[in-house]
């Protein structure tokens, strides 16, 4: 289904009065060039057009239709509009999914009507076209027309809105206002945007996302065009979590499988509007950024104050002017300066352009992946900005002879008019608004590069939930056995059902031994747990004493020198299907939440960035003079349990391996305890 006609319309048809009216006015003021049919059944004459009474009447099929009417009346027309080869429809009309089940079945009705034709919505604004100026949209808008820009894609028609009214210089090509996504959902309108060439970048406002596969396989093709991704998601607090029987699923939440979707497809996640409109006009000039070195200038310290603290909360750095920076910077400056990274550049050339983009010249030389200026400029409407305009045009001349990538930032949203950010944005140069939004931009384009450097990974391989009423929990003993075959390492021991059983088998193994109750989830709040049990005597006593929790235990060989506890787990969610969690392991493990989530299948990059993003990553790598941990076994370990689960994804609810234990380099790590919950594979 192509949606290049209602896209990129000739012909507009409206339906309807206010909303129909505002249309047209809005397709005038932008400078709409093709054909516009007002439909009303009573009206004559609207805005200075003549009305047709129905769509019968039309003197041809419209590429566009605007159909602002109610809802029962909104199947009736898209009915007549799909006999007549409309090329598609905006739908304005609420009622339908989100008013229950009478509007849930308006809504299979309205998609029986439209056939093969394409409809955005319904419940939705709409779309706005500032490349050709056709404004399917009822209500003002604050863009103009544009060469080339990005396309916003919406689930919310007030985000929208209010994106069209931003003044900080962003070139808008399209909005899209999503609504209930019938027949148009946002992985069409990614791939629909990418295909254009006339769009730089894609921004995203989501709420949610219908078929996380369609998602990844849009953005890959994104990508594969060189369109990059930018988003921000509401919603990022935890939603409740259903209790379950290990600790993994009360790990994470939704949010965090999106976050780990945004990673795996490359889209940058941003926190805030600002920086949601920041990241689009650096991937617009720019594109994404292949390196973290930023170069940084000022006439003030303070300012260079600001900006470095703010740098810490980022990936950025601003590293020290290699030697021949120094010695290129030095002749282009006052004497009294010093020459650095960041450069506080003071006011002895200020007015002097030629020896300004000298300095910014020598300066943007020195192998910065992007080069920022700090630059506040004054009111227009009280003040003379003519001097920080030569200050502009010193680095615009920089930027254009070194070919490098720059940035003017104001460290306040409201000190850089949005003339002067259109300004820069028509030299190439990015304007920025605001320290912590402007720095939350360039994170998000250096998101983008670190991804597209990155192999890609397989497509996501989504799987039918198990049949609960088969699934059953596999004690200790069989849990890790079944891991064993999958390269994790398990302790050495023995199954027993008595305190002599124990007791001969403790020997067997060799002291000191660990004796478990088996069956019980959860052994340790419960004291099922005994540890480093010495003799024969001891073992026998132990085992004796839990006896009264169960009838069955596991004496293990005691795992000694371990470096650091992780969790390994696998949980379910209803779109994604089964994924992986590693976090902080041991006894703390729901206290410290430390954890990060990977959707599967995964790689041995993904796993390794994870390890070292968790808090305790310290523990790692010598904390305290303590040994190096071993994670290249621990990832191997890791993606043993992710390979378990891929071939037995539709089997698996939930697994926990709490903890792994890490052991020095070179000495592997050791699957201590482990849990599954699934369909038996005897099954």
């Amino acid at each position: 289904m192509s949606f290049a006609r209602v896209l990129q319309p000739r012909s507009i048809a409206v339906f309807g009065g206010r909303e129909a009216e505002e249309v047209i006015r809005q397709c005038d003021r932008i400078g709409y060039q093709g054909e516009i049919w007002p439909v009303h059944p009573k009206k004559a004459e609207i805005l200075g057009r003549k009305v047709f009474s129905s769509v019968a009447d039309l003197p041809a099929s419209p590429d566009a239709a605007y159909i602002a009417v109610n809802r029962n009346l909104t199947i009736d027309i898209v009915r007549d509009l799909a006999k007549c080869g409309a090329g598609g429809a905006v739908c304005f009309a609420t009622g339908f999914t989100e008013a229950g089940e009478d509007g849930a079945e308006l809504e299979r009705q309205l998609r029986d009507a439209s056939g093969s034709m394409p409809l955005l919505g319904p419940n939705c604004y709409g779309m706005l076209n500032y490349v050709d100026g056709a404004m399917l949209w009822p209500d003002q808008q604050g863009g103009s027309r544009v060469e080339r820009g990005v396309a916003l894609i919406t689930m919310s028609s007030n985000i929208a809105f209010n994106l069209t009214m931003q003044l900080r210089g962003l070139p808008i090509s399209y909005v899209l206002s999503l609504g209930n996504k019938l027949k148009f959902d946002l992985h069409d309108a990614i791939r629909t945007f990418a295909e254009l060439e006339r769009v730089s970048a894609i921004g995203l406002y989501v709420e949610g996302i219908s078929d996380p596969k369609a998602f990844e396989d849009a953005v890959a093709f994104a990508r594969q065009v060189g369109k990059p991704v930018v988003a921000i998601k509401s919603g990022r607090s935890e939603a409740a979590q259903k209790m379950a029987m290990s600790h993994t699923a009360s790990l994470t939440g939704s949010d965090e499988l999106m976050n780990a979707l945004f990673k795996r497809t490359g889209v940058a996640r941003v926190y805030s509007m600002e920086a949601l409109v920041e990241a689009l006009k650096v991937l617009h000039v720019c594109g994404p950024l292949q390196g973290n070195r930023v170069g940084v200038m000022s006439t003030s310290g303070g300012d260079l104050s600001l900006i470095g603290d703010a740098m810490d909360e980022t990936a950025l750095v601003m590293p020290a002017l290699s030697d021949d920076g120094v010695t290129q910077v030095a002749p282009t400056v006052h004497e009294r300066i010093v020459v650095a990274n960041p450069l506080d550049y003071q006011m002895f050339d200020w007015n002097d352009q030629a020896r300004m983009a000298d300095t910014n010249t020598a300066f943007m030389q020195d192998g910065f992946d992007i080069t920022i200026s700090l630059l506040d400029y004054p009111r227009a409407d009280l003040c003379d900005t003519t001097s920080w305009e030569v200050a502009e045009r010193a680095f615009v001349e920089a930027v254009q002879r070194t070919g490098g990538k720059g940035a003017v930032m104001s460290t306040l949203a409201d000190n850089m008019a949005e003339p002067v950010a259109r300004r820069l944005i028509e030299q190439g140069v990015v304007p920025l608004t605001g320290i912590e939004s402007g720095l939350a931009g360039i994170q998000a384009a250096l998101d983008v590069g670190r991804a597209w450097s990155r192999h890609e990974l397989p497509l996501l391989t989504p799987s039918a939930e198990p049949d609960a009423a088969v699934l059953e929990v596999l004690d200790e003993a069989k849990s890790k056995q079944l891991l064993s075959g999958y390269g994790v390492t398990i302790p050495a021991s023995e199954l027993v059902s008595s305190a002599q059983e124990a007791a001969d088998a403790a020997t067997r193994l060799g002291f000191p031994v660990v004796a478990k109750v088996v069956g019980v989830a959860h052994k340790t709040e419960i004291g099922g747990v005994r540890l480093n049990l010495r003799s024969a005597a001891e073992v026998s006593e132990a085992v004796a004493a839990l006896t009264s929790i169960a009838d069955r235990f596991l004496i293990e060989k005691m795992v000694a020198g371990t470096v650091a506890e992780l969790i390994v787990g696998v949980a379910r969610d209803e779109q994604f299907g089964p994924y992986l969690v590693v976090g902080a392991g041991g006894i703390l493990v729901e206290l410290l939440k430390d954890s990060r989530s990977l959707l599967l299948p995964v790689g041995k990059e993904e796993v390794f960035e994870a390890l070292n993003s968790l808090k305790c990553a310290p523990l790692f790598k010598g904390f305290r003079g303590r040994p190096v941990a071993d994670l290249e076994a621990a990832a191997s370990a890791i993606l043993g349990i992710a390979n378990f689960v891929r071939e037995h994804s539709e089997r698996i609810a939930e697994l926990d391996v709490n903890p792994l234990m890490l052991l020095p380099e070179g000495e592997g790590v050791v699957a201590a305890d482990a849990l599954i919950r699934m369909v038996p594979i005897s099954n």
